[in-house]
């Protein structure tokens, strides 16, 4: 049987080409052709010949409909490539302007709620997969991007390699860590599960990677049977990393160089939640409840 293609507008193909181009990551070349495909529904004809007047009341348009501030700066994002790179039509989106986006402190567990969540566990793959997004403090794209190769028991360092930004770096590899993936190894080994020098974490098919959607399920699901009533997802590991090292008194720049954070404003934000570190602070009306030394008449 012949499979039909589906054919694609001459300036879809062009935008992908100049994505492409750029080298630009598959999830954001989505999003890019996402907001274009937006624009075109809104418009009714291809957004090529769109003006900076219609551009803008698609915008009040999406705030009228509740879109979100992330979403809107999305498709702005996308529409910005769109005119100024595909169409060298920059003066279109000079009227289009980013929403600000409120910071919310992040969702942080305890060690002991960790311990729960990694216990509650049902596969070896999954333990495996959390103990290293907490124990090394890495995101879940870098968590399933890992293969065995990128284990360094020597440096005991982990090898991210193109990690957010494009950016390689390395990760803490700690004894308890090495143990559990020796373990993890075996196990998958053991099991064909595997390939060898092949994905640390295979899915379905070994020689694939899991999904971070498979992960990320695999982790609500242990959160759910672990009886924990925070909102947990594979990202409040890494923030628990970041605020137990600050609480412990690791310096904040050593943790900022773990985390792959280019600007130390980021990482600053777990002095926010390091409650550890808030503790020991003494509050102005403690101090005038402390005894005051006898004063020499």
């Amino acid at each position: 049987m012949t499979q039909v293609k589906k054919q694609i507008s001459p300036l879809r193909q062009l935008m992908i080409d100049e994505m492409n181009m750029r080298k630009l990551n598959p999830r954001t070349q989505i999003g890019y052709l996402r907001a274009v495909d937006k624009l075109a529904k809104y418009l009714k004809h291809s957004p090529e010949q769109a003006t900076s007047a219609q551009l803008r009341e698609f915008q009040i348009a999406l705030a009228e409909q509740g879109a979100s501030n992330f979403t809107m700066n999305g498709t702005i994002t996308g529409l910005q490539f769109l005119f100024a790179k595909t169409l060298d039509r920059p003066d279109v989106v000079k009227r289009l302007c980013r929403v600000p986006v409120p910071r919310k402190l992040p969702t942080v567990l305890s060690v002991e709620e960790v311990k729960r969540l990694i216990d509650a566990c049902h596969s070896p793959k999954y333990t495996t997969a959390l103990s290293v997004a907490y124990g090394a403090g890495l995101r879940i794209s870098e968590v399933v991007a890992l293969k065995v190769s990128d284990i360094d028991s020597k440096r005991m360092v982990l090898i991210i390699e193109q990690g957010k930004g494009k950016k390689d770096r390395l990760a803490k590899l700690s004894p308890a860590l090495l143990v559990c993936l020796r373990d993890w190894y075996k196990y998958a080994q053991a099991q064909n599960l595997m390939l060898k020098g092949g994905w640390l974490f295979p899915g379905q098919q070994p020689y694939n990677p899991m999904s971070t959607r498979q992960l990320s399920r695999g982790c609500l699901a242990a959160a759910k049977d672990a009886g924990i009533e925070k909102r947990v997802s594979m990202h409040c590991l890494r923030h628990s990393f970041a605020t137990h090292l600050l609480e412990a008194g690791v310096d904040i720049r050593v943790i900022q160089t773990l985390l792959g954070h280019s600007k130390l404003d980021t990482t600053a934000l777990y002095t926010q939640v390091a409650t550890k570190l808030i503790d020991k602070v003494v509050g102005p009306l403690d101090a005038l409840s402390m005894k005051p030394e006898e004063v020499d008449e």
